[in-house]
C-alpha cells in the first residue's frame, strides 16, 4: 500500500501535491498504519522538473529500463576506452533523452517548457543514465538531478578525446613554460562552473515564477466565485437590515402604545 500511495502522490500535479499528501496521510492514520502516514507526510513536494520526469516514468514503464540499459552499455564502453562505441552510444543517448523529454512534456501538458525547465529535465535523464542508483529513484524525485561523477565514467567530449588518444606516446620532456592550452582549459572549466551556478539560479527562479503563475491563475478562477458570494451576502445583509429597521419601528410603536394605554 505504501508503494501505491507514494506512486499516486508523486504522479499528482505539484499544485495538488500538498492537499493529496494530507489526504493520503490522514487515510493511512485512520486505518491505523502510522508508519505509512509518517512516510507520506515526509514526502517532499517535487519541483516542476522532477514532476515531469516522474510523470514520464509513471506513464512509460519501459523508460526506466531503457535508461538503465543504455547506462550499462555506456559504462562498459568507457571502461574499455572504446572511442567508436562511445561516440555511437553518445548519439543514442542524446536521441533517447530527447525522445523521453518530448514524451514527458507532452504527458505533463507542457508543450512549451522554458529553457531552464528543459535543461533540468534533460539533465536529470542524462544523470539517470550515468548513475544506476538514481535510475531506481525515478518516479519519486523531489528535485532535478545532475551527474557530477568522475573517474572511469567520463562525460561527453572529454571521454571521446580520452578514447581517441589511448595508446599515444606522451612527450617525456615537460614543457619549460606554462602550457597556454592547459591554462585555457582551466579557465574554460572555471567559466563552466560559473555558468552552471547561474543556470541553477535561473532554473530555480523559473520554477518560482511558474509557481506564482499557477497561484495567480487559481486566484483568478476563484475571483468570480468570490464576487458572486459577496453579491449574495450583500443582498442578504440588506434584507436583514430592512427587517431589523422594521422590527425596531415595531418596538417603538408598541412602546408608544403601552405609554398611551398606561395614561388612560
Amino acid at each position: 500500500m505504501s508503494e501505491n500511495a507514494l506512486d499516486v502522490l508523486y504522479a499528482a500535479r505539484p499544485e495538488h501535491f500538498v492537499a493529496l499528501r494530507n489526504e493520503l496521510a490522514a487515510a493511512a492514520k485512520e486505518r491505523g498504519d502510522r508508519d505509512l502516514a509518517t512516510l507520506i507526510r515526509a514526502a517532499r513536494k517535487p519541483t516542476i522538473a522532477a514532476w515531469v520526469v516522474n510523470v514520464l516514468v509513471h506513464n512509460n514503464p519501459d523508460a526506466r529500463r531503457a535508461l538503465a540499459d543504455l547506462g550499462v552499455r555506456l559504462r562498459a564502453a568507457h571502461a574499455a576506452m572504446d572511442g567508436a562505441a562511445i561516440r555511437r552510444l553518445s548519439v543514442e543517448q542524446r536521441g533517447l533523452v530527447g525522445e523521453f523529454a518530448r514524451a514527458a512534456f507532452d504527458t505533463a501538458e507542457l508543450p512549451r517548457p522554458s529553457e531552464g525547465l528543459l535543461d533540468d529535465v534533460t539533465g536529470t535523464l542524462h544523470a539517470a543514465i550515468a548513475d544506476p542508483d538514481l535510475v531506481t529513484q525515478l518516479g519519486r524525485l523531489s528535485k532535478a538531478q545532475r551527474w557530477s561523477g568522475f573517474g572511469e565514467f567520463l562525460v561527453g567530449d572529454a571521454a571521446e578525446d580520452a578514447a581517441e588518444t589511448e595508446g599515444a606516446t606522451p612527450d617525456p620532456t615537460p614543457p619549460a613554460t606554462p602550457d597556454p592550452c592547459l591554462e585555457a582549459k582551466i579557465a574554460l572549466a572555471d567559466a563552466k562552473r560559473v555558468h552552471e551556478k547561474a543556470q541553477q539560479a535561473a532554473s530555480h527562479l523559473s520554477y518560482e515564477r511558474m509557481e506564482a503563475e499557477h497561484y495567480l491563475d487559481a486566484l483568478r478562477k476563484q475571483l468570480p466565485i468570490a464576487e458572486a458570494e459577496l453579491a449574495a451576502i450583500t443582498s442578504r445583509h440588506g434584507e436583514a437590515k430592512q427587517r431589523r429597521d422594521e422590527a425596531a419601528q415595531r418596538v417603538k410603536d408598541l412602546k408608544a402604545r403601552v405609554r398611551e394605554l398606561s395614561r388612560q
